[in-house]
């Protein structure tokens, strides 16, 4: 096996491999590192590798897998973390320069649960300054590029998470979702990412950008390998205030059942509004492959979404005002240009951010009536294709948009209800930059929406397409 056919192998291809004592975890990470040793210079999607610690984890992996000691389907894979998740002994970042020198001392609930898998840790990635942007063209790191298009974006704020797993650096990556910051990256890269419901994966020691707002999660290549994923990082945890007590099914379980009179919501007004020409052709023909599929199909719509955008920074910048304070106080010239956005939560007047968090009720109220009406959402995720690095604004047929509505306006009333929502790859643009469908489902029900992704990406050959590096 070629070294581009091992690392472009899926997690649960490369899993089986090395329980079946195939190929090695050695094998695995040598192949990823050297993959990423190649290509790191054009990708920047690293901000701190950790080769030598992953080298004597596969090592470990190795020994315990060769001693009957299999802890299971991510025991030897190489994934990476984005650079704001703790990691013991390891500088973390979050993108920021404040951060440079931080390094924790215990890891992130997420980072304990996917070493206890027994996960090789690669390194991390890089992403937006303080996870506060779409773009993951980061000042102080530099600019991650797109593997599909060197000169694009490749989403933010996870974009080096979704460039690493995309361009074959590791078998999956973590990411944060507060507006769409897993399922925007997840859509510029062709990967399947999936924001579980608030509370159902620790946010504990995952550097916050607005803790009522963020989600934990994972980018992968396929939908199965995200449940495989979501299975080891899902889970009540004490240290984390908003984790829920709530039952983890196997979400791999239900993957093969298909969608055979599952009942889907179309909303039209708003998210099929100020949507490139592409990406709706690419969305209709995915909804039309779910229909054959046996799903039936109805015009539905959700008026609040189109408030998420107007209502997420009354939330969203007073929560990462309150957690930076001390920096924007004493170091303001170390921040790039998201400071102004840090800058806004220290003057929005707490009558509105209780406002704010008043109309996410609301929201959430409007959104779980109509999911008694339909069982799931389709969307595109993003209104239009990844556009260049360093291009501040791009027009949607024909009229400028503004970069939030355009990078996470689709995404961001699922943050805001809490709710569960994925995207998975449903086809490309004309110049060839990937195109990502939203399927979003009641809370908990991460199970359907993954199931919707798997018999949709069954259907379509969109996993089986890698960047032309």
């Amino acid at each position: 096996m070629s070294m581009q056919e091992l690392v472009y192998l899926s997690l649960r291809e490369a899993a089986e491999r090395v329980r079946a004592r195939q190929v090695s975890p050695v094998e695995l990470l040598r192949a990823v590192v050297a993959r990423t040793e190649a290509l790191q210079p054009r990708l920047n999607a690293y901000i701190t590798p950790m080769f030598d610690e992953a080298l004597a984890a596969a090592q470990q992996a190795e020994r315990e897998i060769m001693a009957g000691q299999y802890r299971g389907p991510l025991h030897g894979i190489p994934v990476a973390l984005k650079d704001n998740y703790w990691t013991r002994g390891v500088r973390t970042t979050a993108g920021a320069k404040h951060l440079a020198d931080f390094v924790p001392t215990e890891d992130a609930t997420v980072v304990a649960k996917l070493r206890a898998a027994g996960a090789v840790i690669t390194g991390k990635t890089n992403m937006h300054e303080w996870a506060i942007g779409g773009t993951t063209t980061n000042p102080h790191y530099g600019a991650t590029h797109n593997p599909w298009r060197l000169g694009h974006i490749p989403g933010g704020s996870s974009g080096g998470s979704a460039a690493a797993v995309a361009a074959g650096l590791c078998y999956a990556a973590t990411g944060s979702d507060t507006a769409g910051s897993i399922r925007n990256p997840a859509a510029y890269c062709n990967l399947v990412g999936l924001k579980a419901t608030y509370g159902r994966v620790s946010i504990y020691g995952v550097v916050p950008l607005s803790w009522s707002l963020d989600h934990a999660g994972g980018l992968t290549r396929t939908v199965e390998d995200t449940a495989l994923v979501l299975n080891a990082i899902a889970g009540y945890d004490p240290k984390d205030l908003g984790s829920a007590n709530v039952p983890v099914p196997d979400f791999t379980a239900s993957l093969a059942t298909g969608v055979q009179g599952v009942r889907l919501g179309v909303p039209r007004p708003y998210f099929f509004e100020g949507v490139a020409p592409e990406v709706v052709a690419a969305v209709e023909q995915a909804i039309q492959v779910l229909r054959d599929l046996g799903a039936s199909v109805e015009e539905v719509a959700f008026p609040s979404a189109a408030q998420a955008p107007l209502i997420y920074p009354f939330v969203s910048r007073p929560e990462a005002a309150s957690f930076q304070e001390q920096f924007l106080r004493t170091r303001p010239d170390d921040y790039g240009d998201v400071r102004p956005n840090v800058e806004l939560g220290g003057v929005i007047l707490a009558t509105d951010y209780l406002r704010g968090q008043r109309l996410r009720t609301a929201m959430r109220e409007e959104l779980g009536a109509l999911l008694t009406r339909v069982d799931a959402l389709v969307t595109p995720t993003v209104r239009a294709v990844a556009h260049p690095i360093g291009q501040s604004f791009t027009e949607v047929a024909g009229m400028p948009v503004n970069p939030f509505t355009l990078g996470v306006g689709l995404t961001v009333p699922f943050d805001l209800t809490g709710t569960p929502a994925i995207s998975v790859p449903c086809g490309f643009s004309p110049e060839g930059l990937p195109i990502g469908l939203q399927i979003a489902t009641r809370a908990w029900d991460e199970p359907l929406a993954l199931r919707i992704a798997a018999a949709y990406e069954r259907a379509t050959p969109w996993k089986d397409r890698h960047p032309p590096l």
